[in-house]
């Protein structure tokens, strides 16, 4: 064209004439060049050239140079009457060039004859590759589908897999479009997801073109892409002298053979018809120039098009009432035939774009322009950049009319303004879509890596302070430690790539951060209680277990880049530091670990307690301390050994520090990190918790190791239990007639539970019922009534004589045998508890039923002779004594008459219920012959009938009398085993002669 002396040249796309009319001002000066399309207007003065779209060419020229790109699309639906009309109507003085496909070689020859035809073959071959899947494709590969949903799909799988794809729709703006391309053609991303829009009027650097559908909606209806237009779009692939290749992708089927071999060849079908509508309009009324839109052709080879937008406008407004008045004029309907060429950018309903046609149409006749305010409003409306892709290409279609409106003369009263304004708003609005498209299906980080990898650059590598990793100002992962972990965004020999061009950064880090760490003072360095050695608060190594519980094994967390020295200097420091820490946080255990002065049984329980982690149940050991003399006794305090009255520890390994990490090497040692409880116990421990209730999920010794001792449902601190022990101690070691009675003590064998035991332990009482139980101790229940006249009874003399000197001086305690033999008084009932706090459940099975004591015959008989109720239970008392141990003579003696009062109080029972239901008196009190109904079982403690003394007088009562009348028969019976006891001389000043005497005052 610039080789003549004017032109004009006519291309499909407004972005194709934006790219060839920098290619002509660049060769014959900005100045002699005009760009016209529909929404873009340069007319510089004298310009000799126009590049133009094909919809926006002049109906007639005078230049020298006439040319129109893509003939081909004459045979499109939507746009071919446009350039069938060109091709027929408008051409060169000198020269007129048609360039398209080989299909349009016949149409051509028949419609223009004499026509010249050159043609041009393809330098490269084209190849079927065949089908593969999105992540398999080769770089530089375009992937084609046909909606922007597809699309937008593709571009994420191919982000997350390969690290990001341009994007190109019809819809975007030229702009937009344009940044996309730009894109891939830099190298930024390997990959291009497209529509059928790269068919035409982009120059793309392709080696292989994808086809993810081969169905598409051509505005009417969905059909399958013929061979020319799959050919179209694969000849992307490939350039001037480099071969390219198609194939298809997802779930496209593969290409049969003969659809293969025409694309390859490029043997098409040729194009028989072309689109063609009438240019001989009739503007003289509404109604002839729709008559006249109707014309058909009087060419072979033409037909007349389906109806475009324009057509479908106009017919709509034909319609409405007040544009028929309108348009009463020749002008008038040409105007209104004009403005319904109005492109419908935003793709809405032909109706919606029929008003927006009315509504403008109205105000140009009526007011000479389009109304300022309703541009502005309309204009206002689209300048705004938030929201994502499909909000911003909306807009961008909003402001792609408007400014298609400021580019036609006569419609705005003052349209330069206009043309500005949306111009500098669709290039907002595009920059900030490409921006949007970029971000969402784009990882920049991976494709600049990328770009560099590819071209051999040294990268630069930096670390920040928080161990966050850059490489070329871009984030790659994040150093924790001596260990990288790649942030996500590529795979595959992308994901090599970045970490091979992190590590030449990261080497270098590793060798300064060995150095600082072995120079790094304890302080820096932390044992957490997940088995983690942290240094400043990074993990650089984890413990496992070790042959020795107290020297457990260190693994270093940390990449290959650490290696050499630099490795040993790390793993020789934080070994260091972890032998420093147990030896300081677990010093009494390390020293008496260490401890050489002590020998015989002194060394072996020494060892014991050591492998027990510091603590052992005195029960376990009790021959060993029993045989322990004084001397082996001092040795082994020495060392912080306490010898309490139900474990022997070491009271400085009771505190949180020291607890926690106990539990950790035990775990370690035992596999246990992960088991129930680990770790739960620590916090009550250090806040100062002295019981807590246990949760049997837990294993059982998380709670040893951290100072407790498991007591079924509750937990006491150790310590606890010994200050337990001391105030247990003085009650069971208090003899009746002694000066002063400590409070709790009852009778010298058996104690009640105080308010101070309930203090120190932190427990209700019935809490302290169960831990009782659990250390072993048995339980006696009087009513509060008979406890009171006990103590009431056993009360010291108010000016009682002090004891002899002889007898206080044997009841002291020498001070180096006094724990021992304190001691051994109250580990009694440990010793008999054996394995309680293992098994709670079969303690508290084995525990004896506690007796009730019933009332008196005497106050019994009282009740029923005047008929009164039996009062509700009494309040009950319970008495504690060590388990294994025998109540005193009086507690049998009681306990005796509580079985014959129990057995007579049900006979009369028995007796008064067969009395009232009619019963036979056998059934009620026995049968006649002596001998037990056969509803009751027979006493476990009584001999077989035929063994027993005095068998032959079975009829007769053991007492050997007649046979009692009915008020015999209301008196108690008594069955005992053991022969009647001959009635004592009763004591007037015992309790029980004073409660008879007071019952026989109440008869009176």
């Amino acid at each position: 064209m610039v080789a003549h002396s004017s032109g004009v040249i006519g291309l499909p796309l407004r972005l194709l004439a934006r790219e060839v009319y920098g290619r002509v001002a660049e060769k014959v000066g900005a100045a002699n060049v005009a760009l016209i399309t529909g929404e873009e207007k340069i007319a510089p003065p004298g310009a000799r050239f126009s590049v133009c779209t094909v919809e926006a060419m002049p109906d007639q020229t005078r230049a020298a140079f006439v040319a129109i790109d893509e003939v081909q699309l004459a045979s499109d639906f939507e746009r071919g009457h446009v350039f069938t009309d060109r091709i027929l109507n408008l051409r060169g003085r000198e020269e007129t060039l048609l360039l398209g496909a080989a299909t349009m070689k016949p149409i051509l020859s028949q419609i223009l004859p004499g026509i010249h035809i050159t043609e041009r073959p393809r330098l490269s071959q084209l190849f079927y590759a065949g089908q593969k899947k999105i992540t398999r494709l080769p770089r530089r590969s375009v992937i084609v589908a046909f909606s922007a949903d597809e699309v937008y799909a593709i571009a994420e799988l191919v982000k997350r897999q390969r690290g990001g794809a341009a994007v190109v729709l019809g819809a975007l703006s030229p702009r937009t479009r344009n940044a996309q391309v730009a894109l891939y053609q830099a190298g930024d991303v390997e990959y291009l997801v497209a529509t059928d829009a790269i068919g035409m009027g982009l120059n793309l650097d392709v080696d292989h073109v994808a086809f993810a559908q081969d169905r598409k909606f051509d505005g009417f209806q969905y059909r399958n892409l013929n061979a020319g237009e799959l050919g179209q779009v694969a000849g992307r692939a490939g350039r001037y002298m480099r071969d390219g290749t198609f194939g298809v992708t997802g779930q496209t089927p593969p290409f049969d053979d003969e659809l293969v071999r025409r694309i390859e060849s490029h043997q098409f079908d040729p194009v028989k018809v072309l689109q063609w509508r009438t240019k001989q309009l009739d503007f003289s009324t509404l109604a002839n120039l729709r008559k006249s839109l109707e014309a058909g052709p009087r060419m072979q080879g033409l037909t007349r098009a389906l109806p475009a937008d324009d057509l479908q406008a106009l017919e709509h407004l034909a319609r409405y009432p007040d544009i028929l008045e309108l348009a009463t004029t020749r002008e008038r309907v040409e105007k209104l035939w004009e403005i319904c060429a109005l492109p419908d950018y935003r793709r809405i309903t032909s109706l919606q774009h029929s008003d927006l046609v009315a509504a403008i149409y109205k105000d140009v006749v009526r007011r000479g322009a389009v109304d300022e305010a309703f541009v502005a409003e309309q204009v206002r409306r689209a300048d705004r950049t938030d929201g994502e892709i499909d909000t911003l290409s909306a807009r961008i279609a909003q402001i792609r009319t408007w400014t298609y409106v400021s580019n036609r003369p006569g419609w705005l009263a003052d349209p330069v303004h206009w043309q500005e304004k949306t111009r500098a708003i669709e290039d907002r609005l595009s920059d900030a879509l490409h921006e949007r498209l970029t971000k969402r299906f784009v990882d920049r980080r991976t494709s600049v890596l990328m770009k560099r990898l590819r071209e051999n650059a040294m990268l630069e590598a930096e670390i920040s302070v928080n161990g966050d990793v850059f490489v070329e100002g871009h984030h790659v992962g994040q150093l924790s430690g001596f260990r990288f972990a790649l942030a996500g965004g590529a795979d595959g020999q992308d994901l090599k790539a970045v970490e091979n061009a992190a590590g030449k950064a990261l080497a270098l880090e590793f060798e300064a951060r060995a150095a600082r760490l072995h120079a790094a003072g304890n302080n820096d360095l932390a044992l957490s209680s997940d088995g983690l050695v942290r240094w400043l608060g990074e993990p650089v190594a984890k413990l496992t277990a070790s042959d020795h519980i107290m020297r457990p094994r260190v693994v270093l967390l940390a990449d290959e880049l650490l290696s050499g020295h630099a490795r040993e200097h790390v793993q020789a420091r934080i070994e260091r530091y972890l032998n420093h820490h147990i030896a300081t946080v677990l010093k009494p255990l390390d020293d008496l670990i260490r401890a050489e002065d002590l020998q015989g049984i002194a060394k072996g329980l020494a060892y014991q307690i050591a492998e027990n982690l510091g603590v052992l149940f005195r029960r376990d050991v009790a021959e060993d301390v029993k045989t322990l003399d004084q001397e082996g006794r001092a040795s082994m305090r020495k060392y912080g050994i306490r010898f309490g009255a139900y474990h022997v520890f070491m009271p400085a390994l009771l505190k949180p520090a020291q607890a926690e990490l106990i539990t950790l090497l035990w775990a370690l040692k035992n596999d246990a990190l992960t088991k129930p409880g680990y770790g739960d116990l620590i916090p009550a421990l250090a806040a100062g918790r002295t019981s807590i209730v246990t949760d049997n999920s837990f294993e059982r010794n998380f709670y040893r190791l951290a100072g407790f001792r498991f007591l079924g449902k509750r937990a006491v601190r150790i310590d606890i239990l010994e200050r337990l022990a001391d105030l247990i101690r003085p009650l069971l070691q208090w003899k009746p007639g002694a000066p002063a009675r400590p409070e709790g003590a009852y009778d010298g064998r058996r104690f009640m539970a105080t308010p101070s035991m309930l203090s120190i332990l932190g427990a209700t009482a019935d809490d302290m019922e169960e831990i009782l139980k659990g250390l072993g101790y048995r339980a006696d229940s009087v009513t509060a009534d008979e406890a009171t006249v006990h103590l009431a009874a056993t009360a010291p003399a108010a000016a009682q004589p002090a004891a002899p000197a002889e007898e206080t001086a044997a009841g002291s305690e020498d001070p180096a045998t006094g724990e021992a033999e304190a001691t051994e008084s109250v580990t009694e009932p440990a010793a008999a508890a054996e394995n309680a706090d293992e098994a709670p459940a079969a303690t508290e099975s084995a525990e004896p039923a506690v007796a009730e004591e019933p009332k008196s015959d005497a106050a019994e008989a009282v009740a029923v002779a005047e008929g009164e109720a039996v009062p509700q239970e009494e309040k009950r008392v319970l008495l504690w004594r060590p388990g294994g141990g025998k109540p005193d003579s009086q507690n049998r003696d009681n306990q005796g008459a509580n079985r014959r009062d129990n057995a007579n109080r049900d006979n009369r029972r028995n007796d008064r219920q067969g009395e009232h239901r009619g019963q036979p008196r056998e059934r009620a009190e026995g049968r006649k012959d002596g001998r037990p109904s056969d509803n009751r079982e027979p006493r476990g403690d009584r001999q077989p009938r035929g063994d027993r003394p005095g068998n032959e007088h079975r009829g007769e009562n053991r007492h050997s009398g007649p046979k009692r009348d009915k008020q015999d028969r209301n008196q108690p019976q008594r069955f005992d085993a053991k022969p009647a006891r001959k009635d004592k001389p009763v004591d007037p000043d015992s309790p029980f002669a004073k409660l008879a005497i007071l019952k026989e005052q109440m008869k009176k």
